[in-house]
């Protein structure tokens, strides 16, 4: 049994990783994964109460502050425990102030001295005591020490500089956290407990769980729509901007299609479903956000594996310092000092925190945006692609077909005549191109016999003593026709169209002008495939393939040299080249299911100019995560080469530590305010 429980009180992605790996040592436990951004830890186990206890013990043995809850999507910028936290800092703040400028005797120096330092750094050295007790270092234990040091040296106050610049660190650490977490958590929300269905004449209230296909839902103005389905009765205006990123409201009226998550700003509509809960819109959505962070980048899987030997490599390079100072100078008041130094700069935090946030708030990003992103991982990969190939029908067109126009080959007969024929028999087809004519037909049907329907022809049927047939006989022509015959007697042909999508040339234009290669690969014939080929602006296109040769199509381009891929598709048949393909985008309204699981990427509203949104802020993003990498490194770099050479002092390791990991968290908060136009 797998199960999913909130953990709070967890400041360091070092300490998250530590608490993992003692919980994966229970003998209750099966398997435990800990996502620090998302602060939430999942147990596979047989007995999950206790594995629940037993993990709670570990916790607070580890990590004192750390608690494992029922999770609950609340989270706040404070809560009590962080404003609690907050007053004894600054009130330690206020002590060493006291300390640092006013003139005490040595026992009142001393007793604010050592107030002001448990004040703002209790649970710092309390962490480091207790994992120090199971062989377990990090930067808890490099703050501890350098703070000892300091004062065994004689420097108090940069003692508690570092302390303090920590500790503030660490608050500011929490609320950057937060702030993204709560961004992901309003997309959330869009779950509704309760539903109203019209069963035997009354309006019950069942959960969205347990409502059928077919089966009508009321949904009244302020209220969120549970359930995809077709408007039956009801103008109204939604609100669908936590799906698609779009502030502008949307007005709909019966037959037209709405998905669940948007909030209906006004009357009242009554929805037939045509989706169980599990697979609408909603359920989909937030099924995607809460796995979207467990799939790590390359970037932020090294960081980490970095992390679990950084702190013994720095005390180690420390001693080290200490050692050559000590050697050059024989004092060993500066060879301490000048190894503290080192402790303090090389502390984590900035690698530890920034990278995995800056991906974290990237994600959030696209998800207010309408476009779902599974991981970080994918996140990367998307900012490397240099060609992008499109499935066309419901990707690059909305599936549904328009009649062109009607040739007529027997003048006895008017347009609307042909089209009620045809309408007569395609009435029985679930075809596409059946169903475009049925919705054209505006006249009323007669009841019809001997229907027979052949797939890839059409189907027969007789209406007064005469036979017809409507679908397609002659292979010999060109483009999407559908022809009706009266006893063998062609008496017309009706030419349909797939209609492109609005905004389907605004993608190729896009990606061109960013040197991305497009490509369109589809099983229609080549005068159709052709024709929406140069509407919207692809020069290669492939026509009349077969799920398989798709496949193939994009491993050939994958063994072409530095080719990154991105397949767009949104069928069944679309599911293994959305596997294969570097990056695999599908839609998230059209979308079978299949293609959605098979799928790195979704885009929520079908919009497919949306990729080269999400190809933009991902390469934003990675931007943000390299000069992160690049900002920590050259300034610790820096720093500690000063600081083992005597040039800079205890509080300007302390600024540059502090600053540093400041610094790379308000940048990698960049990716989350990013305005992707």
């Amino acid at each position: 049994m797998i199960k999913k429980y909130k953990i709070t009180g967890l400041d360091c992605p070092n300490c998250a990783k530590t608490l993992e790996n003692e919980i994966n040592k229970l003998n209750t436990v099966d398997s435990a994964e800990l996502n620090f951004i998302k602060q939430t830890l999942t147990i596979k186990s047989n007995n999950q109460t206790q594995a629940f206890k037993d993990a709670v013990k570990i916790a607070h043995v580890i990590e004192p502050e750390a608690k494992i809850i029922e999770i609950k999507t609340n989270t706040k910028l404070f809560n009590k425990s962080s404003i609690a936290n907050l007053i004894l800092l600054l009130v330690g703040i206020m002590l060493a102030v006291v300390v640092l400028t006013v003139n005490l005797k040595t026992w009142s120096y001393w007793l604010l001295f050592i107030l002001s330092a448990l004040f703002m750094g209790y649970k710092t050295y309390i962490k480091a005591f207790k994992l120090l007790t199971k062989f377990i270092v990090n930067e808890n234990l490099l703050v501890t020490l350098s703070i000892i040091g300091a004062v065994c040296v004689g420097e108090h106050m940069e003692g508690l500089m570092v302390i303090g610049l920590y500790s503030i660190g660490k608050v500011l650490e929490n609320l950057a956290l937060n702030r993204s977490k709560k961004s992901i958590e309003e997309l959330t929300s869009m779950k509704v407990d309760v539903v109203y269905v019209e069963r035997d004449g009354q309006l019950i209230s069942v959960m969205p769980e347990d409502v059928n296909i077919n089966e009508i839902i009321v949904v009244r103005a302020g209220e969120i729509v549970a359930l995809d389905g077709i408007i039956v009765e009801g103008n109204v205006t939604l609100n669908q901007q936590s799906l698609t990123g779009e502030s502008l409201p949307k007005t709909v009226k019966p037959n037209d299609e709405i998905i669940s998550g948007s909030i209906v700003l006004d009357g009242v509509v009554k929805i037939k479903v045509t989706k169980i809960y599990s697979d609408s819109t909603v359920c989909k959505i937030m099924n995607l956000i809460e796995n979207a962070t467990d799939k790590k980048s390359k970037t932020e899987t090294i960081i980490s594996k970095i992390a679990k030997w950084y702190t013994f490599a720095v005390l180690g390079l420390s001693v080290l310092i200490f050692l050559i100072i000590f050697l050059l100078t024989k004092n060993v008041n500066v060879a301490i000092y000048r190894g503290l130094i080192f402790l303090v700069v090389s502390c984590p935090c900035a690698f530890a925190i920034s990278v995995p946030l800056a991906y974290f708030s990237g994600i959030g990003n696209a998800s207010k945006n309408g476009i779902l992103i599974k991981g970080s991982n994918y996140l990367d990969a998307l900012a490397k692609v240099n060609l992008v190939a499109f499935d066309k029908t419901g990707t690059l067109t909305t599936g549904e077909f328009e009649i062109q126009k009607i040739e007529i080959k027997n003048n006895e007969y008017t347009q609307e005549q042909i089209l009620w024929l045809a309408s007569l028999g395609e009435q029985f087809s679930n075809h596409p191109l059946a169903k475009s004519i049925v919705k054209a037909n505006n006249i009323t049907l007669m009841p019809v016999t001997n229907v027979k329907e052949i797939a890839g022809e059409g189907v027969y049927f007789n209406y007064e003593a005469n036979t017809y047939f409507v679908g397609r006989k002659n292979e010999n022509l060109s483009g999407t026709i559908v022809e009706l015959y009266k006893d063998n007697v062609l008496l017309a042909e009706i030419y349909l169209s797939d209609k492109i999508k609005d905004n389907a040339n605004l993608v190729c234009k896009n990606l061109s002008n960013n040197k991305i290669k497009t490509i369109l690969l589809s099983g229609d014939n080549e005068q159709i495939v052709k024709t929406v080929a140069e509407h919207i602006g692809i020069n290669e296109y492939y026509s009349n393939l077969l799920p398989q040769q798709k496949f193939e199509k994009i491993e050939e381009y994958k063994k072409e040299k530095n080719n990154i891929i991105a397949y767009v598709g949104d069928g069944i048949n679309d599911a293994p080249s959305l596997a294969l393909a570097d990056v695999g985008i599908s839609m998230g309204i059209n979308g079978s299911s299949v293609s959605i699981e098979s799928s790195d990427i979704v885009l929520v509203d079908d919009n497919p100019n949306k990729i080269h949104k999400a190809i933009r802020l991902s390469k934003y993003t990675r931007k943000i995560v390299w000069q992160n990498i690049i900002l920590s490194a050259v300034i610790k770099i820096t720093f500690l080469t000063l600081g083992a050479l005597g040039v800079t002092g205890m509080l300007s390791a302390v600024i540059a530590d502090v600053g540093v990991t400041v610094l790379a968290i308000l940048n990698s908060l960049r990716a989350l305010l990013y305005k992707n136009k």
